[in-house]
């Protein structure tokens, strides 16, 4: 495919996006629907036009078209790939993040900032004692290599270009496609074999695998969403993963919880308004809203209200978000501790820290941002 014909393709989505369809949905439909785009290159470089575009989406000029501006994008990536110090920190502070962001947040890392502008990596997750078969048969496979969280052995870093999702091994369950933060998150919980748990906001179950491999397969881990196509996705996943050890049902969130199970183990990954994630999705940057953060950081805390009660003396809550804002992480988690004094901050001393909550910074990681907290039932 032709640098115009890319240019067109990706310029016709940045208008299903300007009427209101999210860029990573609008690029799923787009390349998966029209059959034109059968090459996995061609694909690529559509997607990466258009995320360039919503990343450099500052430093570009209105007046140009569509396609002007995606090959000025491409241009200014390209620049910033072969140079990091050729965008000065005043500009990536100016125009790198929206103008409300430094109100919410106690630190804009001009380090972030940066990281931000660059394109992100392919995490995968191996099943424990597969590391050895997967990382022979992909080849292209880094080790995280996180000394100061203790790496998991199973966290690797593709680099190569084939599309994983048609490969033997993801088909046979072998590995999961996930970020290195949620991994971190999984760890974090430090579930064991035998144990009860919930992963009360599963989505499509990418941290609910990750469980059930801590777990070994073994014990039992509830799973609950309010959406059930969700939970549908997550059962299909379980299916092709060969995960035994879990019960699926739906919570819409409120005080009517769906067991009345006590567990060794809460995972509360909550809905949130997703700033840790803006390197990989820069069009949610343009999107998000201050009263998004607000508002979420309310569901937050009622949620881990709702759950709290769920624990077993001496059992342990685990709250995450992919977020970096003050009221989505700190505020939350000083407000909820407050507020249950049945409960007292945990070390997170699986990830090797004595703090009971951190921060995963995308710079650190080269991954998504985190904040994640726990908490242990008094006995």
């Amino acid at each position: 495919m032709s640098e115009s014909s890319i240019l067109n393709n990706a310029a016709r989505i940045l208008q299903l996006v300007a009427a209101g369809t999210p860029a990573d949905v609008a690029l799923r439909e787009s390349l998966t629907q029209d059959r034109h785009f059968t090459a996995p290159l061609e694909r690529r470089s559509i997607s990466r036009a258009v995320f360039t575009y919503y990343r450099w989406r500052r430093w570009l000029k209105d007046s140009d078209s569509a396609q002007k501006q995606l090959a000025a994008a491409l241009a200014l990536q390209e620049r910033f790939n072969k140079d990091a110090n050729s965008i000065k920190p005043e500009a990536l502070a100016a125009r790198a993040v929206p103008d409300w962001l430094k109100a919410e947040m106690d630190d804009v890392p001009v380090a972030w900032l940066s990281q931000l502008q660059r394109e992100p990596v392919l995490w995968i997750r191996t099943k424990q004692g597969l590391e050895s078969k997967v990382t022979a048969d992909l080849k292209t496979c880094v080790p995280a290599g996180l000394a100061a969280y203790r790496p998991p052995s199973t966290a690797y870093r593709y680099t190569g270009l084939t599309d994983l999702y048609r490969t033997p091994g993801f088909q046979g369950g072998e590995f999961e496609i996930q970020d290195l933060a949620s991994q971190l998150v999984g760890h974090a919980a430090n579930p064991q074999p035998g144990e009860t748990w919930w992963d009360a906001c599963a989505g499509e179950g990418g941290k609910s695998m990750h469980l059930s491999d801590l777990m070994q397969n073994k014990g039992l881990l509830w799973v609950s969403d309010r959406s059930l196509r969700r939970l549908a996705k997550l059962k299909e996943r379980a299916a092709r993963g060969k995960v035994f050890n879990f019960r699926a049902a739906p919570w819409e969130g409120g005080v009517n919880l769906p067991t009345k199970t006590k567990f060794d183990g809460i995972l509360l990954d909550a809905p949130c308004s997703g700033i840790g994630t803006w390197q990989r999705n820069p069009h949610a940057r343009w999107t998000a809203q201050p009263t998004d953060v607000h508002e979420l950081a309310a569901v937050q805390l009622k949620l881990l209200n709702h759950v709290a009660g769920s624990l077993k003396p001496g059992g342990r809550l685990v709250y995450a978000v992919c977020t970096l804002s003050r009221a989505e992480t700190t505020g939350v988690a000083d407000a909820f501790t407050a507020a249950h004094p049945e409960l007292e901050p945990a070390p997170l001393s699986s990830l090797n820290s004595l703090q009971s909550s951190l921060v995963l910074w995308p710079q650190d990681l080269n991954a998504n941002g985190m904040f994640i907290a726990a908490w242990k039932r008094k006995l």
